[in-house]
């Protein structure tokens, strides 16, 4: 493994930061574990808020997220098991199972909800929020859906896999969703026993990773990362990881960091208080 000197021009990433998350409750009183955005981790910019919701107990899930508002960002919902309804104020209207995902830009303004389009059974998955530069906070809203079987697989020469949502992988594999303004990197990766496995990441770029299932190791101190862990990646170019149990999988996520002020309130997140209250002033005048 490369030293971990920020003037090398081959430098891997260490972890910084772990955690497990806290426990929180969200929507109508839904279970989740919340990785970024609490005050264990507020923020790995231009990441606002990684939610983790998992439970086979519908008490945990059933009431969902009714009819809520957002400006200011973007919002990543990404189902591992079960099936989420999605209505919002612009007309578009969809359920997404497993393996998909909805990717929804709020921009200046959107009232949605995701409600459990099941009333038994495994529910899985992350919501992820993505802020927006100021000069994109107010552009028009946007919904896409992308099914399981339109997202790219890189199968990985010992076995394992990588689910490219998002971003380029070293092989040159391209995800469906390019964004300009953070140039996302959103992968979900298997691995076997042992297996390793690099990414190059723009050394402009902050980012995490989060597992699933099994165990790693990363980076130069060859740190530790077990199930249900996030660990925030620290300067470099590229990500060292090796599989440390059979049945790993994990998520990779990288993002060019914004670097401006962040005014926050609930649902909306702008870059200053006045913005703020405009949004508020705009939400209840129902100009959303």
């Amino acid at each position: 493994m490369k030293s971990n000197d920020n003037s090398s021009p081959n430098t891997e990433r260490d972890l910084i930061q772990i955690t497990e998350g806290t426990p929180a409750f969200d929507g109508d009183g839904v279970r989740l574990t919340r990785l970024i955005g609490g005050s264990d981790l507020p923020l790995v910019d231009p990441f606002l808020l990684l939610d983790c919701f998992s439970s086979d107990d519908p008490k945990d899930y059933i009431r969902g997220f009714p009819n809520h508002p957002h400006r200011g960002f973007e919002t990543v919902t990404y189902m591992l098991a079960g099936r989420m309804h999605h209505k919002d104020s612009t007309g578009h209207e969809d359920v997404i199972g497993p393996g998909d995902v909805q990717w929804m830009t709020a921009g200046r303004g959107i009232v949605h909800s995701e409600l459990p389009e099941q009333s038994e059974g495994l529910m899985k998955g992350f919501q992820l929020w993505v802020n927006l530069p100021a000069r994109e906070k107010m552009t028009a809203p946007t919904y896409r859906a992308l099914r399981d079987t339109q997202i790219p697989v890189e199968l990985l020469k010992h076995g394992g896999s990588i689910k490219v949502i998002s971003g380029t992988t070293d092989a040159g594999t391209v995800g469906p969703i390019q964004i300009e303004t953070v140039t996302p990197t959103f992968f979900d990766v298997s691995l076997g026993m042992d297996e390793v496995f690099t990414q190059k990441i723009s050394t402009s770029h902050l980012g995490f990773i989060y597992v699933i299932e099994g165990h790693v190791v990363a980076g130069p101190q060859a740190k530790e990362l077990s199930k249900g862990s996030l660990g925030v990646l620290g300067p470099g170019d590229h990500v060292f990881l090796k599989s440390r149990a059979s049945d790993t999988r994990l998520l990779l996520v990288a993002g060019r960091k914004i670097g401006e002020p962040i005014a926050r309130h609930g649902p909306f997140v702008m870059n200053t208080q006045e913005e703020i209250r405009q949004a508020i002033l705009d939400f209840q005048a129902g100009r959303f």
